[in-house]
């Protein structure tokens, strides 16, 4: 199948890119440098250097491709590209896969596809588009990750000490994260990709659900790890990053194993910080 990915140099991105080439795919991605096209077709994949907000460059290669994968989700971007991405594959069997996030369906302890949505403010302007998208005439789904980690980067990175300076909770660290493998998660795309069915929400969560001190213990290495208030927690993210942290989420991934057949592998959050987060 060829396929249109987006967001193809970050970091959910370039496992998805390495997961659709070791699945035959072939990836035409779009990137904003020279220096990052040639890390995707070091990866195995075709770069055109170029942007997204580019409707006419958007447009083109929606209808020159098969499928369109989009990763490099952002509330500037958003709009414009999934108008156009989905009155391209409007009554046609390409499937389009959109990317949302866990947080959109604020506190809950079962997070499923058909929980009611309740963003915080951070990532409030999904909503809006995002029901566009499954409004529409295209056969789209919406991936929905839990907090992302793995080789060595995502949110809970936060909490890798060095062993001698204090590592700090978000809030007193009682809350619980749900999570996902960024290889896992990588896998799920392609599932989707696959499946090429209109399903609406996948939210992409292998079942493990730490606690915020679970994780920062685990990544602290000898550090200290310390409480601190919700105040001081927004002082020192901000407020709306600290208030989505601070969100008691916690999924089981159901759906996305028995529809799609996901079989998540890789070590869980807690296993992965306290080995270091290597890179595969």
């Amino acid at each position: 199948m060829k396929v249109f990915l987006t967001g193809a140099s970050g970091y959910i991105g370039s496992s998805v890119l390495r997961a659709l080439v070791t699945h035959g795919h072939r990836v035409t991605a779009v990137v904003r440098s020279d220096q990052k096209a040639e890390a995707v077709r070091d990866a195995g994949g075709d770069a055109i250097v170029g942007d997204l907000t580019d409707t006419d460059l958007v447009r083109r290669l929606a209808h020159e491709s098969d499928a369109v994968v989009h990763t490099a989700s952002a509330e500037s971007v958003d709009p414009d590209f999934t108008a156009t991405v989905t009155q391209a594959f409007s009554e046609t069997p390409k499937p389009f896969v959109h990317t949302g996030g866990i947080f959109t369906f604020g506190d809950s302890t079962d997070i499923s596809e058909q929980s009611p949505v309740s963003p915080p403010e951070l990532t409030a302007w999904r909503a809006p588009i995002e029901a566009r998208v499954r409004a529409s005439a295209a056969r789209t789904t919406i991936v929905a990750p839990g907090i992302v980690y793995g080789r060595g980067a995502g949110i809970p990175t936060m909490f890798v000490g060095d062993g001698e300076h204090e590592v700090r909770l978000v809030g007193d660290g009682s809350q619980r994260w749900t999570t996902v493998h960024v290889d896992d998660l990588a896998e799920l795309y392609v599932l989707a990709l696959q499946r090429g069915e209109q399903d609406g929400y996948v939210v992409a969560a292998t079942g493990d659900n730490p606690t915020v001190r679970e994780i920062a213990e685990a990544g602290a290495h000898g550090s200290p790890v310390v409480a601190e208030s919700v105040a001081d927690s927004r002082e020192r993210l901000g407020r709306a990053f600290a208030d989505a942290l601070l969100l008691h989420q916690e999924a089981s991934g159901a759906h996305a194993r028995a529809a799609f057949g996901w079989e998540p592998t890789r070590p869980s959050l807690v296993e992965d910080l306290a080995a270091g987060s290597p890179v595969e």
